[in-house]
């Protein structure tokens, strides 16, 4: 890393989609002064959503892109900071902290965490193209909006047969494409969805291409087993092949699971296993994986930084009319 500077953040947030978003509102409210690092992906997930209807507080629901910004102006309103680009690297073995953006370095006090994960891609094309606009990686999310149409569910495990059994509660019918002749997925959750009578399986298939100019209109199918190939039209595609937490930046210097996620060291809490570094979101939670969820994750990451600023006597003095609520 270059020279480092001689000024000390009170708290640096990586991410900028609902949790690092949320944990900026919270931070600057606390007279912290936050420095959010936006991100590659900028907005997280949400800024690739276009209708979100279970966000509380818009009853006619709202674009994704414009709930970001409407998060982040207010995050600025009260004193965040927000730099371009992403981290590049990170040094947690001493204090301050030392946090490498775009090849700048900056020195923060404590660390908040909320840099996401992003779902794995089919990578054919149409896929990201067409991505909020008939492709989905979140039947939770996007379901409601595939009510009586025919959708397809690409994947084998459990997250798949969770979508694809959620799905069936609004699509008339839901397909899942697999690319083997059976499922990865838990017994139980084989057993669910192979008995749902509007759930169909077409199994050594692969997906090659999804179809559309601005919504999806179909795909383009192989299987490998008898060689045929063939176009279906379809109203939606839900990616369910796993995700992939953005956290190889803190390998060798953070807990973190068998898939890479952050473990936080108490159930409920944001704390990780270096004291002044806290997560929220989806870089954590793989199960959930909710605007609301990741909102109320950065909310708690950043009421446990203006704790510890407190305990060890770096907290700023308080502004009045900026006590948390």
């Amino acid at each position: 890393m270059r020279d480092l500077p001689s000024t000390v953040e009170n708290v640096v947030i990586l991410g900028s989609g609902c949790a690092g978003l949320t944990a900026a509102i919270y931070a600057a409210r606390a007279n912290l002064e936050p420095l959010v690092v936006a991100g590659v992906e900028a907005g997280g997930q949400l800024s690739l959503t276009t209708d979100v209807e279970n966000y509380p507080g818009f009853p006619e629901g709202i674009l994704g892109p414009e709930l970001i910004e409407r998060m982040r102006r207010q995050a600025e309103r009260f004193g965040a900071r927000f730099v371009a680009g992403d981290a590049n690297a990170v040094d947690l073995s001493a204090r301050p902290f030392v946090i490498e953006i775009e090849g700048e370095p900056r020195r923060t006090r404590t660390l908040v965490i909320c840099s996401g994960a992003s779902a794995r891609m089919l990578d054919v094309p149409g896929d990201r193209r067409l991505l909020g606009h008939g492709v989905s990686t979140c039947a939770t999310c996007d379901a409601a909006f595939f009510r009586d149409q025919e959708v397809i569910v690409v994947g084998g495990g459990d997250s798949a047969m969770e979508e694809a059994l959620f799905l069936a509660r609004f699509a008339r019918r839901v397909y899942v494409v697999h690319r083997r002749d059976e499922l990865r997925a838990s017994k139980i959750m084989q057993e669910r969805a192979l008995s749902n009578e509007k759930i169909e399986f077409l199994w050594n298939t692969h997906l090659n291409e999804v179809l559309g100019e601005s919504q999806v209109e179909g795909v383009r199918l192989w299987n490998h087993e008898t060689g045929s190939r063939w176009d279906m039209k379809i109203d939606g595609v839900f990616v369910a092949i796993g995700h992939i937490p953005n956290t190889a930046i803190f390998e060798n210097q953070l807990e973190m699971d068998a898939q890479g996620y952050l473990v936080p060291q108490n159930p409920g809490r944001s704390l990780t296993d270096v004291e002044g570094v806290f997560v929220g979101g989806d870089v954590h939670d793989h199960i959930y994986r909710q605007a609301v969820t990741a909102a109320g994750a950065g909310c708690r990451a950043a009421m446990d930084a203006e704790r510890y600023l407190e305990r060890i006597g770096e907290a700023p003095s308080p502004v009045a009319g900026a006590a948390s609520k």
